[in-house]
């Protein structure tokens, strides 16, 4: 089947939403533009509402569940300053990183306080201190990693993240494990997450350049796999090479299903923002393709937003089968439901309501908090999405 030229596709999914929207009653949400399943069958289309979110055009081979409609528990105003990425302690403590002033924060009992300094980080563009993970032995070895831009490249350390007996928090010096991937002022990646394997993963950019994406000698445009150490994981696909999958633009969200499934969140070009399954050794197609075009040899994305002023998803979480993403550009909260290897019908909540959502991460307590971006200061939203 040919493929819709991004000005014609653009404008069918407008007018579908326009459609959609005519036909709502009631609905208190802000509407959304659409963000369609991968592999469209007409016979199979699903169209919705909720009372605080509007679900996009849009197909799959399966029917999962509609998301949970997300119900705000509290809004922290702590005065973040451009938040990249929030992990969490044992005890339910908060760790956020600020990309431009390089600080580590903890938010604890609804109050922020700053933690300590990443030494070496040098902030420019989309650059600066970005993704943080936690050791997945932290209990025992105190370690936080992190990713940032130095003044050659984008880098991983880790440091110790000590607690005296009062409760208060302190950063130890960084120590580079892994270094050398390439820095532009965009396209700089910056997700970590270690997965159930206790592997560290890594989501890379192409740093603007387009030649690395498809060479699997090169880190940028990939989703690295890396040992706690920092070198190449044991099992990788191309043997003593930290490469993981490649043919990426801009991975910005890393998160695994029940069943161990690795799912990411890729912003595409001017179109085709994507949600992809991620396997070993897979082609994701930049720069030849973007979206899901079907083409041999590549795999398609199984979420296509085309339209990025929609999406631009960054940060990831998968909670009961839901993976719920921020956008940036589009300033709302996506959630796909998820069914084994297959995705769902988008529905965006909350659009235009928190402005641009940076990361999405679940807590020990079971809530999801979500991280404002929009320099003003920044804030937390903290949502209940269970039963």
């Amino acid at each position: 089947m040919g493929r819709r030229s991004p000005e014609r596709r653009d404008r069918l999914m407008r007018a579908s939403a326009l459609v959609l929207l005519l036909s709502l009653t009631g609905c208190t949400g802000s509407p959304s533009s659409p963000g369609t399943a991968a592999t469209p069958n007409a016979s199979a289309t699903q169209e919705g509402t909720t009372d605080s979110g509007t679900s996009a055009p849009g197909s799959s081979q399966t029917t999962p569940a509609s998301p949970r409609i997300p119900e705000v528990a509290q809004k922290l105003d702590v005065g973040l300053q451009l938040p990249w990425s929030v992990v969490f302690l044992p005890n339910g403590t908060a760790v956020v990183s600020e990309r431009d002033s390089a600080q580590v924060k903890s938010i604890r009992n609804g109050e922020a306080t700053t933690i300590g300094e990443v030494s070496g980080v040098d902030p420019g563009g989309e650059g600066g201190l970005l993704g943080l993970a936690l050791s997945p032995d932290f209990a025992t070895d105190r370690w936080l990693y992190a990713y940032f831009t130095s003044p050659s490249d984008n880098r991983i350390a880790r440091m110790k993240l000590t607690e005296d007996s009062g409760g208060q928090l302190a950063l130890g010096e960084a120590e580079v494990i892994f270094s050398g991937m390439s820095k532009a002022s965009t396209h700089n990646g910056g997700r970590i997450r270690f997965g159930p394997d206790g592997f560290l993963y890594v989501g890379t950019g192409d740093s603007q350049r387009r030649e690395q994406p498809q060479d699997t000698n090169a880190l940028g445009g990939k989703i690295l796999r890396l040992t706690t150490e920092g070198r190449p994981a044991p099992g990788n696909p191309f043997g003593d090479n930290a490469v993981y999958s490649y043919g990426h633009r801009n991975v910005q969200g890393l998160a695994w299903d029940s069943d161990g499934r690795l799912w990411a969140s890729e912003f595409g070009p001017d179109v085709d923002d994507e949600l992809n399954l991620i396997t070993p050794g897979g082609n994701y197609g930049w720069p030849t393709v973007t979206g899901a075009p079907g083409r041999s040899g590549l795999i398609d994305a199984k979420v296509v937003w085309p339209s990025t002023s929609d999406a631009s998803p960054s940060g990831l979480e998968i909670v009961d089968g839901i993976a719920y993403t921020g956008a940036l550009r589009g300033q709302r909260l996506w959630a796909v439901p998820l069914e084994g290897e297959n995705a769902g019908t988008p529905v965006a909540y909350f659009t235009g309501q928190y402005g641009r959502l940076r990361d999405v991460a679940r807590a020990p307590d079971g809530t999801l908090w979500v991280i404002s971006n929009n320099r003003n200061p920044d804030f937390a939203v903290i949502l209940r999405v269970g039963p």
